[in-house]
């Protein structure tokens, strides 16, 4: 053949190997989200795709054959073509013995550098661009490339199972999407531009309420306000006046006897009909949810759902009341820094980009939040930057016990009655050298 028949061959060759290595990468890459959507707007060659990628076997063992044939024949038929010409060139400087080798190095070179340059580089690169685009386009040829190589792939994918099957490989492909999956995506939303910062945010700690457990929203047991059977019409007054809360707890003594709750709407009622709002009574008292406080504030939300309830009573295992919480606290939680920090108190302030002041009922996902922590020790102990704080003292935290931690200094400002009220929370400019194994004090 002529050199312009050899060269024709080869490009030929080439544009066949770069084709499967375009397939290869689109239908590999391929997000099967985004091939779902398009099967669902009525695009018939994204299902096909879908189901090859459920059963993917045949089509990796057909294109393995093509390209490993292709590049075996274009070797041959490029060294067998070129040597000749490299090795007229080379003997017009050196006719020693090694001319036939340094031909036939060059031919090889030139060869293989074409078929990596556009059969494999390049073709792979531009399927990574749009892989479900090019995904879609190619199914249809490359179905019938499959039927053509089924008798060799079936032989080769028995032989491949039978290894496997041999080392215990499991080859089923896991397309559980996890939280972490999902974090990446909105993270590369949000970098993108896709995303607003807010609605990254939001999204985030949607997801955070599987993982937040009830008294990490509630309003605590001490900062509950609640009225008695007994308890007098100026005294409930007063407590209407001050608290703007819409629901109040009705008890028969104490906070752990548990009577109902009674709403503001109601009393209001009784008050424009010149009626005595301190006779509480079944017409007025309703029924109460109570919740452990082992509940997440996901599981909150279904009996929210389930019950038509927005407000529900916290227990703890001893059946004592540990706090209450609303629907609205837990869309707080969902809102995080971008709702109006009315019943937020400001838990945390910000001083200057090195310090914060926050309280200690902080929920300690939100000091993550605020402070970049990715994970505190043994979370799970504990709810609170108080709580974090008494497990890492091991005893009760007194003014200007310190511990640190990811680079920061926590410090306890003030204690009431055993209980931290306000932290100074410092970043540490130089991680120190031997951070201590006991906290200080």
């Amino acid at each position: 053949m002529s050199l312009f028949q050899n060269i024709l061959i080869i490009a030929i060759l080439i544009a066949g190997a770069g084709f499967l290595s375009l397939t290869e990468i689109a239908l590999a890459g391929a997000r099967k989200v985004k091939l779902k959507i398009l099967a669902e707007s009525g695009e018939e060659r994204a299902q096909k795709v879908l189901d090859l990628q459920e059963n993917s076997a045949d089509f990796f063992a057909a294109s393995q054959i093509g390209l490993n044939a292709v590049a075996i024949l274009g070797g041959i038929l490029g060294e067998g073509a070129f040597r000749p010409y490299f090795l007229s060139f080379v003997q017009q400087f050196y006719t020693g013995n090694w001319a036939e080798t340094i031909s036939f190095v060059l031919s090889f070179t030139l060869v293989t550098s074409l078929f990596i340059l556009f059969a494999d580089l390049m073709p792979k690169r531009l399927a990574m661009i749009a892989p479900e685009k090019i995904a879609v386009s190619v199914i249809n040829p490359i179905q019938i490339f499959i039927k053509v190589c089924k008798p060799l792939a079936w032989f080769i994918n028995a032989i491949a199972n039978l290894l496997f099957r041999l080392f215990k490989v499991n080859t089923k492909r896991d397309d559980n999407i996890t939280f972490d999956d999902i974090s990446a995506v909105m993270d590369a939303g949000a970098q993108a531009g896709v995303l607003q910062k807010q609605e990254h945010h939001f999204i985030e700690n949607v997801f955070e309420l599987e993982e937040r457990n009830v008294p990490s929203s509630m309003t605590t047991r001490e900062n509950v306000v609640y009225f008695t059977l007994n308890e007098a019409e100026e005294s409930i007054r007063q407590k209407l006046a001050e608290f703007p809360y819409s629901k109040f707890l009705v008890c028969s003594e104490d906070i752990d006897s548990v009577i109902g709750y009674v709403d503001a709407k109601d009393i209001l009622v009784r008050i424009l009909n010149n009626q005595k709002i301190n006779q509480l009574n079944e017409s007025t008292i309703r029924n109460v949810l109570t919740i452990p406080d082992t509940l997440t504030l996901s599981e909150v939300l279904d009996r929210f759902r389930s019950t038509k309830e927005k407000f529900a009573v916290v227990i703890n295992e001893y059946a004592l009341v540990v706090g209450v919480i609303t629907l609205s606290d837990i869309m707080i939680t969902v809102m995080g820094d971008w709702v109006t920090p009315i019943e937020a108190d400001q838990q945390i302030i910000k001083r200057d980009n090195n310090s914060w002041l926050i309280e200690g009922s902080t929920p300690i996902e939100d000091i993550k939040h605020a402070l970049e922590i990715d994970e505190m020790p043994d979370e799970e102990n504990y709810e609170t930057l108080a709580g974090f704080m008494m497990y890492r003292l091991r005893k009760i935290p007194r003014p200007a016990d310190t511990v640190i931690h990811s680079n920061y200094k926590f410090e306890v400002v003030d204690v009431d009655h055993f209980k931290i009220d306000q932290l100074l929370v410092t970043r540490l400019l130089q991680q120190p050298e031997e951070p201590p194994e006991e906290p200080t004090s």
